[in-house]
C-alpha cells in the first residue's frame, strides 16, 4: 500500500483528494491547521486504518515518520476574503511551506505534487490563458499576497526539479466548485447560493462582464489524480474551459434556487480578473483529461449540499 501526505487535507479540494486516494488504495496521511479547513470534511474518514490526519503548520518544520511515496500541497488559503484578512499566513505557506514541503519530498524521495492557480496570470492580457504566458499581476496590489505566493512556489519547485532532481508537478487550477465549499469563502458561485439561501439580494461586482470558468470538483480532482502519476513537470492547467460572465452565473442561481432577490452591483474590487479562461490542450494531450459534469449537473449538486447544512456554517470565519 503506498502513502500519501496531502497537505491542507481537511480543506475544499484536499477532503475530496483524501476521498479518492482512499478509494484508489492508498494510505492517506493528512495535514491541515485547520486556519480554513474544517475537521467535518474529513471525518467520515477518522475511523479508517489507512487514514491519518496531523493537525500542523507546513509553514513550521514538518517530519512524518516512515515512507512517503506521493505529496499533494493543498495548504493554503484560495479564497480572497480568506487571504485578504490573513496575507502573512498565506504568503508564508506557499513560501516557508512549500520549501518544507519540497525538503520532506527530497528525503522521503518522494514525487511532490503542488497546487498552483490560475491566479499566477493575474488580470491577464492573453485570452484563454494557456501555460506559456507568464502573467500579468501586480506584485504590491491586495491580491499580490496569493499571486506572488503562488509564482513563488512554481518557481522553488521548479529549481528542486532541477538542482535536487526532485520529482516535481505542478498544477494550475482554475475556478472549481462542488460540495465542501465554504458559503461565505468570498467567492462568486457560494456567496451568490449563501445570498439566496439568506433571502438576500445577489451581489455582482462590477457590472458583471468579467468572465470565469467553472469546473466541479470531481473533474478537478480526476486531472489532479492523473498529473500525479504522468511523466509530465511543467505546469498544467485543470480547469472548464466554458466561460462565463458573472452576471450570466448569477442569473443562474437565481433560476436555480428559485429566489425572488434582484442583483445588486457593487464596485469591482482591485486588481480583479476581467476574464479567466484555461487553455486545457495540455491536459488533453498529456493527461487525457478534460471535464465531464456540465454546469447544470454541478450547480444543482452543490446547491443541493449548500441547503442541507446546518444554519451555523452560514457564519463567516474569524481569524
Amino acid at each position: 500500500m503506498k502513502t500519501v501526505l496531502i497537505t491542507g487535507g481537511a480543506g475544499f479540494l484536499g477532503s475530496h483528494l483524501c476521498d479518492r486516494f482512499i478509494k484508489e488504495g492508498f494510505r492517506v496521511i493528512a495535514m491541515d491547521n485547520l486556519i480554513t479547513g474544517d475537521l467535518r470534511n474529513i471525518e467520515h474518514l477518522f475511523k479508517l486504518p489507512q487514514f491519518e490526519f496531523y493537525h500542523h503548520d507546513v509553514s513550521k518544520y514538518v517530519h512524518v515518520p516512515g515512507e512517503i511515496d506521493y505529496i499533494l500541497h493543498f495548504a493554503s488559503p484560495a479564497s480572497p476574503i480568506d487571504y485578504l484578512k490573513i496575507p502573512i499566513q498565506t504568503l508564508k505557506v506557499s513560501s516557508l511551506g512549500t520549501h518544507n514541503i519540497l525538503g520532506l519530498a527530497r528525503a522521503k524521495k518522494a514525487r511532490v505534487l503542488v497546487a498552483s492557480t490560475s491566479e499566477v496570470y493575474g488580470d491577464p492580457n492573453v485570452h484563454p490563458q494557456l501555460e506559456e504566458y507568464w502573467g500579468h499581476v501586480n506584485t504590491v496590489g491586495p491580491r499580490g499576497c496569493y499571486d506572488e505566493a503562488k509564482r513563488f512556489m512554481e518557481a522553488i519547485t521548479m529549481a528542486y526539479n532541477n538542482v535536487h532532481a526532485v520529482e516535481t508537478r505542478i498544477v494550475r487550477i482554475f475556478n472549481t466548485y462542488g460540495p465542501r465549499m465554504r458559503l461565505n469563502d468570498g467567492r462568486a458561485l457560494p456567496a451568490f447560493m449563501g445570498q439566496a439561501l439568506r433571502g438576500e439580494d445577489i451581489t455582482v461586482f462590477g457590472d458583471g462582464s468579467q468572465t470565469r470558468s467553472f469546473c466541479y470538483v470531481d473533474d478537478l480532482v480526476e486531472g489532479i489524480y492523473r498529473l500525479l502519476l504522468s511523466h509530465y513537470h511543467m505546469p498544467v492547467n485543470v480547469g472548464n474551459p466554458v466561460e462565463i460572465t458573472i452576471k450570466e452565473f448569477a442569473e443562474e442561481v437565481i433560476k436555480l434556487t428559485g429566489t425572488t432577490q434582484k442583483i445588486i452591483y457593487k464596485d469591482l474590487p482591485k486588481d480583479d480578473p476581467k476574464q479567466r479562461r484555461p487553455d486545457i490542450t495540455k491536459a488533453k494531450q498529456i493527461l487525457g483529461w478534460e471535464p465531464k459534469v456540465d454546469r447544470a449537473t454541478g450547480l444543482k449538486i452543490t446547491y443541493d449540499y449548500f441547503k442541507s447544512l446546518p444554519n451555523e456554517t452560514n457564519v463567516p470565519k474569524e481569524f
